[in-house]
């Protein structure tokens, strides 16, 4: 077996690497600074720049520095080769020893079978209420939005019904709530879910069930200002509207679950100042 894969599951034997590792890959796709990933984890700056070393060395993370910070982002074509190798050299593909099996496909949305989507932030009253709006308004009924906060406030945010009312979206049915509805028996099962802020995405989410895709979509707070909550929250239903309607426009037909996977993921870079996406080259 090749030393690189023993290099990796040495470099992720080690509980705090692999809750290093286990953000990055929940922060997937950003860059996350080094200061932030100790301030997240509770680890001395030091201790995290090993662990973060060891990782790099392993090739489970890549490095850059963006401004004058070292920013990190999970390798998860690195994480993919070392199981890849494992399955084939160790186990020689055996079903009956690795148990191996392709997750199904996600359905393609139409109207008499909505693709479940559930967005999280923080409090559930700001960015994951614009996007649970935002994707019922601008779904044509194939796709069903929810929302949820890990930890939520008692009331959506003022500002951000008032940005929905304003362009037309229902807002009838909008409220705050944790994840705990998500968790019954009873509960829709999701397809797809988005965490829309970095404090979300930092935590361990609960095991929802089935198998949803998960993706992060990093929006930055509009409420962080007080001042200019009218403006930043207008800045943050642009940005949420765009991800939002090239969701809606993937080739969900023509796409296996790995690569759409990678489409939900580019879409969380997509800004209003960058050329929309139009329904022929989404595709």
């Amino acid at each position: 077996m090749e030393t690189s894969v023993i290099d990796k599951l040495s470099a992720l034997a080690h509980e705090n690497r692999l809750s290093v590792f286990r953000l990055m890959v929940r922060r997937y796709p950003d860059a996350v600074p080094a200061g932030e990933i100790a301030g997240v984890l509770g680890f001395k700056a030091n201790t995290t720049s090993t662990y973060l070393s060891i990782l790099r060395s392993a090739g489970l993370i890549d490095q850059r520095r963006i401004g004058t910070s070292l920013c990190y982002q999970a390798k998860l074509d690195g994480l993919k080769g070392m199981f890849d190798t494992l399955i084939s050299d160790c186990c020689q593909n055996r079903p009956d020893i690795c148990n191996v099996t392709q997750s199904a496909p996600l359905p393609m949305p139409t109207a008499e079978r909505p693709l479940n989507v559930l967005f999280i932030c923080t409090g559930n009253s700001a960015r994951s209420i614009l996007a649970e709006a935002l994707l019922n308004g601008e779904g044509d009924g194939r796709f069903r939005a929810y929302s949820a906060g890990i930890a939520p406030k008692g009331y959506a945010h003022e500002e951000a019904l008032s940005t929905l009312v304003a362009r037309g979206y229902d807002v009838s049915k909008l409220s705050p709530k944790g994840l705990a509805p998500f968790l019954r028996a009873d509960a829709p099962q999701m397809d797809l879910v988005i965490t829309v802020c970095n404090q979300a995405a930092n935590e361990e989410p609960p095991q929802l069930p089935g198998q949803p895709l998960h993706a992060h979509w990093g929006v930055a707070n509009p409420d962080a200002d007080p001042s200019s909550a009218k403006t930043a929250m207008r800045a943050t239903f642009e940005v949420l509207k765009q991800r939002i309607q090239a969701l809606t426009w993937l080739p969900f037909e023509r796409l296996d679950r790995q690569s759409l996977q990678h489409r939900i993921d580019e879409l969380g870079h997509l800004t209003p100042p960058q050329s929309s996406p139009l329904r022929g080259t989404v595709g």
